[in-house]
């Protein structure tokens, strides 16, 4: 009676097995686990935790950084509290040397040098900075490090910001010019030709210290983790287990938190740029934060936000931006012309303009969100 009762535990654990290994998706199991006797129970989470590692807790901590709050969790039991020391290092490290307005970064050690000589900086800040020069020819411009002028007259985000005089526009505009900017690889040294010019890098910072936080996983062995800046998100590796990534896109009409619908990604950078976060109303119209330098102005187009999925954050950060500016046609043509790129428009009106591969990609769950290509 005994081996009997133990055959027919084996059996029911191959069958339980079977059932959840067919929700490998991280979607809820359609067996639960009350209807499963105890003895059955610890045998299968044993069995599963031994071979994929479905039983490890992330090690998590939370920082306000960047001028935003970042999480990191990661999933290996391994991880310390010593590597989230490191990890905060290695983000201030970044702040310090790419941050506009602190007096002691290499940034603004350039900008205060404008017009006046070069500056030697470190090769981590000239990377950066070629690379957003070289991201600039590519849009013909729409994505200029060198807005800071018009970042500074703006002030969008900040107490007191409102719609500057059209002289004082077209003078920060004069300054925003990335052709401008000479690079000496050499040396490492950054000279901006015209007293006044700054460069501003907020709209690669974020992804940039994403990929450098994913690096310093890597490199510490880890391979799973989620990496989220401020709704800039690198998915890293897989869920413990084998299973996707479900990240949510933001509904851009509600508060962070209420997604469009999701999508299902594994080890890929999703990212957002979107004009409900950082704005102020003046006169009853709405100014948000990006702006377009070819105007001096707040974009004011159609579209609420872009979301872009691919290999690296600091690309995803460049480019939905850019894409932003550029408008739905041509920022559709753009990413289609970018190996490993998806993206998704979501205008005022709410509709949605996909990618093939973004579209294929999303579980809408918001019937008021409607596709329109």
């Amino acid at each position: 009676m005994k081996k009997n009762k133990t055959a027919i535990l084996l059996l029911a654990l191959t069958m339980i097995t079977t059932l959840l290994g067919g929700c490998t998706n991280g979607d809820s199991a359609n067996v639960k686990a009350a209807d499963i006797p105890a003895d059955v129970r610890a045998a299968s989470a044993a069995k599963d935790s031994s071979k994929s590692g479905t039983s490890v807790k992330p090690l998590a901590q939370t920082f306000f950084i960047f001028d935003t709050v970042v999480n990191i969790k990661i999933y290996d039991n391994r991880a310390t509290a010593n590597n989230f020391k490191e990890l905060e290092a290695l983000m201030k490290d970044i702040d310090r040397k790419i941050s506009r307005t602190n007096e002691d970064s290499e940034i603004h050690k350039v900008n205060a040098q404008a017009g006046i000589a070069p500056v030697e900086v470190s090769p981590d800040t000239f990377e950066l900075v070629q690379l957003a020069v070289d991201y600039a020819r590519k849009t013909d411009g729409l994505l200029d490090p060198s807005i800071g002028p018009l970042v500074s007259l703006w002030n969008i985000g900040h107490e007191g910001a409102h719609v500057p005089p059209a002289a004082d526009i077209e003078a920060a505009r004069k300054l925003t010019d990335y052709r401008r900017i000479e690079l000496n690889p050499e040396k490492h040294e950054i000279y901006l030709r015209d007293k006044g010019m700054q460069l501003d890098l907020g709209s690669y910072g974020k992804g940039y210290a994403a990929d450098a936080i994913y690096d310093y996983l890597a490199e510490q062995g880890f391979s799973s983790a989620i990496i989220d800046l401020g709704g800039n998100i690198f998915a890293m590796g897989s869920k413990p287990g084998g299973s996707t990534w479900n990240i949510g896109i933001q509904d851009p009409s509600q508060e962070r938190g209420n997604p469009i619908g999701t999508v299902r990604v594994e080890d890929k950078t999703v990212v957002t740029a979107g004009i409900y976060e950082r704005f102020f109303v003046e006169d009853g119209k709405l100014y948000q934060h990006i702006i377009d330098p070819r105007s001096g102005y707040p974009v004011d187009n159609n579209i609420s936000s872009v979301t872009i999925v691919t290999d690296r954050s600091t690309d995803a950060d460049t480019m939905d931006t850019s894409l932003l500016i550029m408008g739905i046609e041509d920022g559709l043509k753009f990413a289609e012309n970018t190996p490993n790129t998806e993206v998704l428009f979501i205008t005022k009106d709410k509709k949605l303009y996909a990618s093939p591969g973004f579209k294929e990609m999303l579980k809408k769950t918001n019937d008021s969100y409607t596709f329109a290509n």
